[in-house]
Order: structure tokens, then C-alpha cells, then sequence
């Protein structure tokens, strides 16, 4: 575990992956999802494959559909015209702690709270420090947060990128002393 930063760097990929191409995840009903990305969530439908892919020996029939973010990557959305594959391949809904994050500034953070209100979904907000985030529930169960970075992310970023390894060995070694300083609630979390 100790490892040196000269020794890191020489393990790293020469080309870090440039954004995320798209994350995907399951519906029962590409309507209901495309009626909250784009009716009221307000984020372009691009692409709707219908296509026929050979899994596990047998042909399948599968729907695949896009939704655009702004840095070119996407939302996806798998169904399958067989039933039995669909319950199977169905995607489970998780805890807050399995979600997808995407970057917002404060005012589409704040008309996304006001869109997803106005449709009747209740949303909650979370103060990280680094990032105040908005999450909300789609209707395949899929958390999504939307987060607005602090305005010095960028330092913050520094400075946990310093100690992220002692941090990490910190933890594994049992050591659970918060070191978020910068989230408003820091101070009870440390006295806890």
C-alpha cells in the first residue's frame, strides 16, 4: 500500500477515458422515461436503437434509448421485447448510495427542483462541501443526482487529490475521523 507518487504515475493509463460515453440502465415503459426526460426534466431523447443482438446463444430484440448531456455523453435505456428477459435483465432499484451524478450550475439545479416539483416527485437537496447536490428518483427507480460544485472545487480537488492514498490507507486501517472539511455540517460530524 505504500506507494509512491512516481510509482502511481507509472501505473496510470497514458490517456485517462475523456468523459463518460453513456451510462445505461433498464425500463419497463420507454415512454414513461421519455415523458420524464424530456417533458419534465427537459433533456433531448436523441436516439432510439431497435435492434437485434445475439446474447447467450439465442437472437434478442432490444430497444436502446439516448438522452443528450450537454458534454456530448448520454443516458441510456434498455428494454427487451421478450417478457422473461425483460424481468430477468431488469435493472434493481438501490439505496440513495447507487446513482449516476451529473454537473449542473445553480440555476438548472434550481428549474429542475421547480420541474420535478411541479410534476409531483419529491426531491432532496445534500450539501457535500465540494458539491451541493438535488436527487431525485426516475420512474425506473434509478437515482439521479444533479450537483453544483463549490466555487473553489478545483482547490478542493487539489487537496484531496494530495492525500487521497494516506486517506484511503487511513480508512482501510479502521480510522474513521471525517476530513470533509469544507461540508457546513462538519463540526457535529467530527464531535459524533
Amino acid at each position: 500500500m505504500n506507494v509512491s507518487p512516481a510509482e502511481r504515475t507509472a501505473k496510470r493509463l497514458k490517456a485517462l477515458p475523456m468523459r463518460l460515453h453513456h451510462h445505461a440502465y433498464t425500463t419497463d415503459n420507454h415512454e414513461e422515461t421519455r415523458q420524464f426526460y424530456e417533458d419534465v426534466l427537459g433533456i433531448p431523447l436523441t436516439a432510439m436503437y431497435v435492434e437485434r443482438e445475439f446474447i447467450d446463444g439465442e437472437w434478442v430484440e432490444l430497444g436502446l434509448a439516448f438522452y443528450e448531456m450537454g458534454d456530448g455523453s448520454a443516458l441510456a435505456f434498455f428494454s427487451f421485447a421478450d417478457p422473461e428477459k425483460q424481468a430477468a435483465w431488469r435493472a434493481t432499484e438501490q439505496s440513495q448510495f447507487v446513482h449516476v451524478a451529473f454537473l449542473v450550475d445553480e440555476a438548472t439545479q434550481r428549474e429542475i427542483e421547480e420541474r420535478v416539483t411541479r410534476a409531483g416527485a419529491t426531491p432532496f437537496q445534500i450539501d457535500h462541501g465540494a458539491c451541493t447536490s438535488l436527487y431525485l428518483t426516475d420512474p425506473n427507480g434509478l437515482m439521479l443526482e444533479f450537483a453544483v460544485d463549490n466555487r473553489d472545487a478545483m482547490e478542493i480537488a487539489r487537496q484531496m487529490a494530495a492525500t487521497a492514498h494516506r486517506d484511503l490507507r487511513r480508512w482501510m486501517n479502521g480510522d474513521r475521523t471525517p476530513n470533509n472539511r469544507w461540508r457546513t455540517d462538519a463540526a457535529e460530524a467530527t464531535s459524533a
